[in-house]
């Protein structure tokens, strides 16, 4: 018999200063797709984002400290995994991704289960957004050279939102990249042989708080990001599934 049961989703959020915007966004997406399990990665935040986020419904990751984007959102993965998800959805705490587009990209892994990774690109087709023009010429710089690097057109390689099966989980629990990594966990998806494809999505400008990438670190953050794709081609990494003996579970502050 088919088994035709759907798979057991997890909706991760990483954050750090986001209660201007976290609790609508987390009702927003109970409201959407209100049978995922929600929580949020609380990345050293010193506002009252814990606390909205508790207030919204969600569960909270606290961590110590301020991680980063790639450890929070690695901290997510490994949650997933050690918990048994079989799918995860990144989605941002700042407002920017419309929760409603999560069944989008649920619909296409479904279509397909040869999929290991959907993501969410705002620049697929033309969906009126507009980011300023020193991330937008980023953008389009990685997109051309990852197009290239993994032999498929990239449109949206800075993206973060986006859907994992288990196989991704498996991979990014382990290892992740840090700092600015969704461009070099492209690469790294290709580098393991999992498949990604993009799929168009509505996204706006960030409801609140402070972007991590200002217009001053427009920059800095593409040469980092370019040199972690050099490194990245050369570097050796673990093998899907394997697990590492001194890795613990993850657990929640309750």
């Amino acid at each position: 018999m088919t088994n035709t049961a759907t798979p057991r989703a997890l909706i991760v959020m990483p954050a750090l200063n986001e209660a201007a915007t976290i609790g609508e966004v987390i009702s927003s997406i109970r409201e959407a797709s209100g049978s995922f399990d929600v929580i949020v990665v609380d990345d050293g935040s010193t506002d009252g984002t814990a606390v909205s986020a508790r207030d919204a419904g969600a569960r909270v990751l606290r961590l110590p400290f301020n991680l980063g984007i790639g450890g929070a959102v690695q901290a997510g993965f490994k949650y997933a995994l050690d918990n048994g998800y079989e799918q995860l959805i990144q989605v941002d705490a700042d407002g920017q991704h419309e929760p409603r587009e999560v069944c989008k990209l649920l619909e296409v892994m479904r279509q397909d289960p040869q999929i290991d990774v959907v993501c969410g690109s705002r620049f697929k087709t033309d969906t009126g957004y507009v980011a300023p023009i020193s991330r937008r010429t980023g953008i389009h710089i990685f997109a051309f050279l990852l197009s290239r690097l993994v032999g498929q057109p990239v449109t949206d390689p800075t993206s973060g939102f986006r859907l994992y099966n288990r196989r991704a989980i498996e991979l990014f629990a382990f290892d992740y990249p840090s700092d600015y990594p969704e461009v070099e966990a492209v690469l790294m998806l290709h580098h393991h042989q999992l498949r990604m494809v993009e799929t168009s999505v509505q996204m706006y400008q960030r409801g609140g708080g402070d972007s991590s990438i200002g217009s001053g670190k427009s920059a800095y953050y593409m040469v980092k990001v370019l040199l972690a794709l050099l490194v990245g081609l050369a570097r050796k990494r673990p093998k899907v599934g394997e697990r590492r003996s001194a890795d613990k579970p993850v657990t929640m502050e309750t």
